[in-house]
């Protein structure tokens, strides 16, 4: 980030404040949430993109687009566009973003959860692909309205993703540490088994944030230019990180 963005930035979280205390004094009237809402969710592994998105689903009553287990499902349901992409990683290939986006237009169009808006996961990872996405969604007339960054330090990370499990069926994550299941390795909500995936470990998420540096951070100063960007401080407990979230979709 160049200094005259860093000052922008700086600038924003100062009127963000000027804001919020002029609400607590009541000059100013709390905004509202949003109705529906339609987000990107951006951020590393581990930096909790699959603890925020259930609650944001559940609480806007939306669709939680995680692209790669819309993936997985596309190929297992033997839809056109699973097969597709099925030959594809068959022969070792990337799926291309035409695919992709084609998936989550299908998914939009079909799923009656997403009247009320969509929570993206895992996707777009590149500028071409957030530009494939957006021009899908303004002619669908479903442009985004937000893109949200949950930023945290790669050194945070190995401590976090080293005791993640996951609700495979959901993709709700706890934390052995830091979000713990209510009971041991067990799903608060449905009861069934949690499972610890083989590449949250330290030296795959190394490689993995490599990828994530390379790749997709770019498409932070995207959406920061499109104006519709809001950094969270992910280090933060999970409950402080919703609160910053809701906050900024009042913004």
């Amino acid at each position: 980030m160049s200094p005259v963005e860093e000052l922008k930035e700086y600038i924003h979280k100062l009127q963000d404040r000027v804001t919020e205390l002029e609400i607590k004094a009541g000059v100013l009237p709390e905004p509202k949430l949003p109705a529906a809402i339609r987000m990107v969710l951006i951020g590393p592994p581990g930096a909790g993109k699959g603890t925020q998105a259930p609650n944001l689903k559940e609480k806007f009553c939306a669709c939680h687009l995680a692209t790669g287990d819309m993936l997985r499902s596309q190929v297992q349901q033997k839809t056109e566009l699973g097969v597709a992409a099925k030959k594809i990683m068959d022969q070792g290939g990337l799926v291309s973003d035409e695919i992709m986006v084609n998936m989550i237009k299908a998914e939009l169009d079909s799923n009656p959860e997403c009247q009320k808006g969509f929570i993206l996961d895992g996707f777009p990872r590149t500028i071409p692909q957030a530009e494939k996405l957006d021009s899908m969604l303004v002619e669908s007339n479903k442009p985004l309205q937000k893109a949200v960054e949950l930023k945290i330090d790669d050194e945070l990370l190995v401590s976090r993703i080293t005791g993640r499990l996951v609700h495979p069926a959901s993709g709700r994550s706890y934390h052995r540490e830091f979000n713990p299941p209510k009971k041991d390795m067990t799903d608060d909500i449905t009861g069934e088994p949690l499972v610890q995936r083989s590449d949250d470990n330290a030296d795959a998420l190394k490689k993995r944030l490599v990828t994530y540096h390379q790749q997709t951070e770019p498409i932070v100063e995207y959406y920061r230019k499109r104006g519709i960007w809001a950094g969270i401080d992910a280090s933060q407990s999970p409950k402080q990180v919703w609160g910053d979230i809701l906050k900024c979709l009042r913004n």
